[in-house]
């Protein structure tokens, strides 16, 4: 084989090997995708923190027992994440009483201007979506305008997760936590728990400031 041909058979060998890679490294990032959080954690213990095992309870706010069925929802995924971080759920010796708070606002993309191009600010206008799980308040239905050239909206989701301890003994609050996250993503169910795990990071000391917590799941 000559020098020319045995170098477009190496070629040909790299081409297949980066198209391959490539292949394989995007089929990897369609299996995940990330839910980024901006965090913000305050502790102050009158006693010795948490450790594994430590009891709680739930404590629910008069406006979060009127939609007993989305607490409920809400308090489901906060239990598991709360277990993460070794606290268990038991009311009749509890340590500390827990809230836990959910909500989700829908608005248009910022900057999306319907054709794949990108414009003003869409903003969401305090309107809260129908996709609503526990506090805050429901507010009105979501609409969209339309204008000309006509704009196709495009539906962004802005979400809040919370998580408030009190000590029982001094009924003081001894943890906040609050985790806000911003996406097109609108299955609310399977990026809540990602959010509650990064607001539960570094518990039960976690770092000062805001910081921006990544987590990958599932698509």
């Amino acid at each position: 084989m000559s020098n020319t041909a045995f170098s477009h058979v190496l070629r040909a060998q790299a081409a297949t090997f980066l198209i391959a890679t490539a292949a394989l490294l995007l089929a990897g990032c369609g299996t995940v995708r990330l839910v980024d959080s901006d965090v913000s954690a305050f502790s102050r213990w009158s006693s010795a923190p948490p450790g594994p095992g430590t009891p709680y309870r739930f404590e629910r706010l008069p406006s979060q027992q009127t939609e007993p069925s989305q607490q409920d929802a809400v308090e489901a995924l906060a239990r598991t994440a709360l277990a993460k971080v070794g606290l268990e759920l038991r009311p009749e010796a509890a340590r500390f009483s827990v809230q836990g708070n959910a909500s989700t606002l829908v608005g248009e993309r910022p900057g999306y201007d319907g054709f794949g191009g990108w414009g003003g600010y869409g903003g969401y206008g305090g309107v809260s979506s129908g996709i609503f799980l526990g506090g805050g308040s429901r507010g009105a239905a979501l609409g969209f305008g339309f204008g000309f050239p006509l704009r196709l909206p495009q539906p962004y989701y802005r979400r809040e997760v919370s998580v408030v301890m009190r000590d029982l003994a001094t009924q003081q609050v001894s943890y906040e936590t609050r985790a806000l996250h911003e996406g097109v993503w609108s299955d609310t169910q399977a990026v809540l728990p990602a959010m509650l795990d990064s607001a539960l990071l570094g518990f039960p000391e976690p770092p000062p400031g805001t910081r921006r917590v990544n987590v990958d799941i599932p698509r």
